[in-house]
Formats: structure tokens, C-alpha cells, sequence
């Protein structure tokens, strides 16, 4: 009798243990502490690891740094990809400006939740997640309560890499070619499932600095749309602008690209070998984009756009500087633009869309220690199309 009584507790017993070691497995690495060991690990400084510039020569060297604790209104997340964008090379080159080193550049992030804080409810832990170009803003100013944070009117938003940031155990924000990464949840991406972490990140900049002026064009099915530059930026622009329906007509320079344009949907593709390969479309055209990172002749692709229509810069060149022919403005009546990126809502609106319409940007993934000669070839026009960064072999 006594050992019949043994047995159903031996099964319990089993049976529990087994339970607890699947709860174990399935469980994040916070939820393994005790609610006291929690609470150091979130008051104590996130040590990470990642690709820092340390001058303006712009090589990159692994670098271990640590990032500030998991506030209250804050997430940590994995990061898992990293794409390469030509503001990282331009920023800690000191193109834009002196920078203060070492720097840890990339604000196209994707990874998965393995932290948040008290008040946090966008994100729990093992969430997809993402960060683009800024992690902070004054949220009290007009244009930051409108969701267009990166036009904050008071302090400016807070740039992911490269920004004062008190907070930061380094004095300034440590970008995405990192493991990891601090950011009030806020300024996180929530990236759907249908859309794996590789693809998303790319969209958390090249995406929205495209999808922003494009929606506000506020262009109709069937106009036509120039778009100058077809690179990280471009190319992803282009299958933006053919999903809503454009007729594409994509600028280069670049021979070599000219069958994958014509594969992202557009339809006509003009090599730019000389001005007067401009001259045909004068006057042409509905609306232009033009994500060219460097000083060029804009004067000629402007008078692509007809009179009263408006022509968009969103590439970004040395200083900022760019020429513009005013005889050539007065003549062909076009309206000159430029554009950021976009706010918090319509980033994570370009993230649902392209992830509800399949629109992937082209991609080549490479390893953590490839990164100085990733950035060659994305100076020297040879990426195809935008490089992203396996965090996992950092």
C-alpha cells in the first residue's frame, strides 16, 4: 500500500521538474531571474560590443563600450541586422561636420526585444523591433505631438549615433553596428512577422527617407516619376513608386544596372553619360527624387520635371552643399525641395506596407569584420544595393 502511494508522487514530481525545465527553455533571459537579480540587471549598464570610427579615416574597429541601463520607458534589443547606409561613411569620415570618436555608426536596425522597462506597453519581450535614424525628440514641441519628431522645433531629435546624449556611459549615441542597443520605446519600430529582421532593416532608413516625400508628392496612378540615383536609397524608392502605381523613369550612371532597374519595375532607364541625355525628358516629367550623396549638376535633372512641378533632394553631400543654375530655375519653373527622413508613425507606416506588399529591398548580408570594405565598394557605387550587417559575427 505504502508503495503504491510512492508512485503517484514519483509521477508528480516528474511531471513538474519536466514542466520547469520546458518553462526554462521557452522563457526570455530576463524572465530567468529572480524578480531581485531583474532588477540589478536592469539598473546596471548595458555592456556591448560593435564596429567603432575612431577618426576621420573612417576604418572601423571592434570596440567594447557599454550602453545605459533599461529605463523605465525603455527596451533593449538584440540586434540581428544592421544595413549600411552612405550617412554612416559620411558622419564618421567627418563629411558633415567634427565628430567626436570612438563612434559606433548604423540607424537601420532590426532585432528582437530581450528587455523592457516598467512602463513600456508597444513591446514585450521577444517582439521584432527596429530603430531608424533618431532615438530621442522633446515630445512637448508641435511637430514632435504631430508624429514628425525629426523636425523636433526644440532640441532637435536626437540622432541614433553621434548625438550628446547624457544618458550615454560614452557621452554621445552608439549606433546599430553593435549587439545591442538602449532606446526609449517610443522611437522602436514594431516590425511584423511577416517580414524577416534582414529585409526590415534596410526600410528603417533608405525606406522612410524615400516613402516620405514620395506619399507627400501626393502623386496620382500613372504620372511619371524620375527618380535620380539608383542605389541603397533608389532602388528601394523605385519599388516604392511602382507599387503606387507610377511609370518609373530611373537616372544612372551606371551601365552595369541597368537590368536589375528594369527588374524593380521601371519603365525606362536612362544612363547618364552626358548632359545631353537629359535633354529628351524636359518638361516631362511629374514629380523627381533624387538620392545622388554627392555635389552634382542638378540643374539639368530639374528641368526634367514639368513647370510648377516639384523636384525632391534627399541624397546629402559633402556639407550639405549643393549648386543650383537659378537662370535654369527661372526658365523651367520647378519647385526645388529637400526632405529628412520621416516621423515615428509614417516610419512604422513604410514598414507595415512594404511588409503587407512584399517589397524587399535587395540586399547582400555580410559579416561583421567585411565592414571596411563594404564601405569601399558602397563609395565606389559597387553595392547591390544596400549591404546589411549580420550582428552575429560581431
Amino acid at each position: 500500500m505504502e508503495e503504491r502511494n510512492k508512485q503517484p508522487s514519483r509521477r508528480k514530481f516528474i511531471q513538474q521538474t519536466t514542466l520547469a525545465g520546458a518553462g526554462l527553455m521557452l522563457a526570455s533571459p530576463l524572465q530567468l531571474f529572480s524578480q531581485t537579480d531583474k532588477t540589478k540587471t536592469m539598473s546596471k549598464n548595458i555592456k556591448s560590443k560593435g564596429y567603432a570610427g575612431n577618426d576621420e579615416n573612417g576604418k572601423l574597429k571592434l570596440w567594447s563600450f557599454e550602453r545605459r541601463p533599461v529605463g523605465d520607458n525603455d527596451v533593449l534589443i538584440e540586434i540581428k541586422y544592421s544595413g549600411i547606409c552612405h550617412s554612416d561613411i559620411h558622419t564618421i569620415k567627418g563629411h558633415w561636420g567634427k565628430q567626436i570618436y570612438p563612434q559606433v555608426p548604423g540607424h537601420e536596425i532590426a532585432g528582437i526585444v530581450t528587455a523592457v522597462g516598467k512602463n513600456v506597453t508597444k513591446f514585450k519581450v521577444g517582439d521584432k523591433a527596429g530603430v531608424g535614424c533618431m532615438v530621442n525628440s522633446c515630445m512637448q514641441c508641435d511637430s514632435c505631438k504631430n508624429g514628425e519628431e525629426h523636425h523636433c522645433e526644440t532640441t532637435g531629435m536626437v540622432g541614433t549615433y553621434g548625438a550628446p546624449e547624457k544618458s550615454s556611459p560614452t557621452g554621445i549615441t552608439q549606433g546599430g553596428y553593435a549587439d545591442n542597443i538602449v532606446v526609449t520605446e517610443h522611437f522602436a519600430i514594431k516590425i511584423p512577422d511577416s517580414i524577416d529582421l534582414q529585409y526590415a532593416a534596410p526600410l528603417l532608413c533608405a525606406g522612410i527617407t524615400t516613402y516620405s516625400p514620395l506619399m507627400r508628392a501626393k502623386f496620382k496612378k500613372g504620372d511619371k516619376i524620375g527618380i535620380v540615383g539608383i542605389g541603397g536609397l533608389g532602388h528601394i524608392a523605385i519599388k516604392l513608386a511602382v507599387s503606387k502605381g507610377a511609370e518609373v523613369y530611373a537616372f544612372t550612371t551606371s551601365p552595369s544596372k541597368v537590368n536589375d532597374i528594369k527588374g524593380f519595375g521601371a519603365k525606362e532607364v536612362i544612363v547618364v553619360d552626358s548632359a545631353e541625355k537629359l535633354q529628351p525628358y524636359f518638361g516631362k516629367l511629374d514629380y523627381m527624387l533624387s538620392t545622388v550623396p554627392y555635389a552634382y549638376d542638378m540643374s539639368n535633372y530639374i528641368s526634367c520635371v514639368k513647370p510648377y512641378g516639384y523636384f525632391t533632394q534627399v541624397g546629402q553631400p559633402i556639407n550639405g552643399e549643393l549648386t543650383i543654375n537659378n537662370f535654369n530655375m527661372i526658365f523651367n519653373r520647378v519647385n526645388f525641395n529637400s526632405s529628412l527622413i520621416g516621423g515615428i508613425p509614417e516610419t512604422q507606416e513604410v514598414i507595415d506596407y512594404c511588409a503587407e506588399n512584399k517589397i524587399y529591398p535587395q540586399i547582400q548580408v555580410i559579416k561583421a569584420e567585411e565592414v571596411n570594405e563594404a564601405w569601399d565598394k558602397v563609395i565606389n557605387k559597387e553595392a547591390r544595393y544596400r549591404y546589411v550587417i549580420d550582428a552575429s559575427t560581431i
